[in-house]
């Protein structure tokens, strides 16, 4: 667990990163980072202030700013209306660019419908276990059976091992994850980062999880600011306590606080 003093130290760091918004190429995670995580990905919530905050800060960055997350496009769409901001959705797998134009990198593999009737059948064994079907990616949370995780990781581990390489096993908090192989969100990032307005600016990517490490390697590379959200091993450079210091670090871009 980071210090106080080392927190208040990348909190400064990243605040001086913020205060020059028309040089930085900004990506935020959604659920942990922006959001706070609920007991299944339905019930997150967004408030009138938390879209008012991203539109500000959208506007800040002169467009320079998208979403990376493991959610389907239309579900961010329809988490954050009104708002339509570039996006990296489904780890990566599809994406909506500055311009508005989406690119889909896969199409649903034939692999899933086999793969969703054996996570279907695990979760009528273990009750608070769900199934989320995102179109291009299976994802099987356990926040409410915790009990379940091991097996459910054996389940997940063997279904990608039998894929025969057309699917990758991604971990996050209490979820495991199919997805097609070869995307996550570090290509997202470079995807962006080859376009306008990201291009030519200084990454800045805040992220929670472990697929957000796939990220924060990018950004690294590029001599950007990689930031962890909260607390266990990571790659970033710097580190926030929680979804709330996130926030203060985006209305102080914005300008919306002092």
């Amino acid at each position: 667990m980071a210090r106080p003093a080392a927190r208040a130290a990348a909190a400064a760091e990243l605040r001086r990163a913020l205060a020059h918004p028309r040089e930085i190429a900004l990506f935020l995670d959604v659920d942990g980072t922006l959001l706070h995580i609920a007991a299944t990905p339905a019930a997150v919530t967004i408030g009138h202030a938390t879209i008012e905050l991203l539109q500000r800060a959208h506007a800040a960055t002169e467009g320079a700013l998208a979403l990376i997350t493991g959610r389907a496009v239309a579900d961010v769409d329809r988490l954050f209306a009104p708002l339509a901001l570039p996006v990296a959705g489904q780890h990566g797998l599809e994406r909506r660019d500055a311009a508005g134009a989406v690119h889909r990198h896969a199409h649903p593999a034939p692999e899933l419908g086999a793969v969703r009737d054996e996570l279907d059948r695990f979760a009528a064994a273990h009750p608070g276990v769900i199934v989320e079907d995102k179109g291009l990616t299976l994802a099987l949370h356990y926040r409410l059976a915790p009990r379940a995780g091991p097996a459910a990781a054996a389940l997940a581990e063997r279904l990608a091992a039998t894929s025969g390489g057309a699917l990758a096993l991604q971990r996050g908090k209490m979820v495991i994850e199919l997805r097609p192989a070869g995307r996550d969100k570090g290509t997202a990032i470079a995807e962006f980062m080859a376009e306008d307005p990201f291009r030519d600016r200084t990454p800045v990517f805040l992220g929670d999880d472990l697929t957000d490490e796939y990220g924060f390697g990018v950004v690294n590379g590029r001599g950007g600011l990689s930031v962890k959200v909260g607390d266990g091993p990571t790659e970033a450079k710097l580190r926030l306590a929680d979804v709330d210091a996130v926030r203060e670090a985006l209305a102080r871009l914005a300008g919306v606080a002092g």
